[in-house]
């Protein structure tokens, strides 16, 4: 089930409707471009690149489809904790804050 997209993203979606639609098509076909790779190892490859770039809501993003994808919070806090050495303490300690607050929405909102 794909969850609604933020309110900025529904804006420009409005806006720019075939960016829009190019972008997402862009990045379905990326995703199942036929590689080796499972859902769940693409996922976590997704956040480690939302985080190593300090993209806060590419890691939100990452988070979320990482939990539709049947990934759970210690995979992706463990992503978080490899980023330390190679990314830096601080882009990492901020992913770790980004993913907790993005399980909490989360939680929040299934609680409703």
């Amino acid at each position: 089930m794909r969850q609604p997209l933020p309110k900025p993203l529904k804006k420009f979606e409005k806006t720019y409707p075939e960016v829009w639609q190019a972008f997402s098509q862009l990045g379905e076909k990326c995703h199942e471009s036929g590689g080796p790779l499972d859902e769940k190892t693409r996922r976590l490859v997704k956040l480690a690149l939302a985080i190593g770039t300090r993209h806060e809501g590419a890691v939100h993003s990452a988070v979320r489809q990482a939990l539709q994808a049947g990934l759970g919070r210690a995979e992706m806090m463990h992503v978080a904790i490899l980023a330390i050495t190679t990314a830096g303490w601080p882009a990492a300690f901020a992913a770790m804050t980004w993913i907790e607050e993005t399980l909490q929405a989360n939680r929040s909102k299934s609680t409703r």
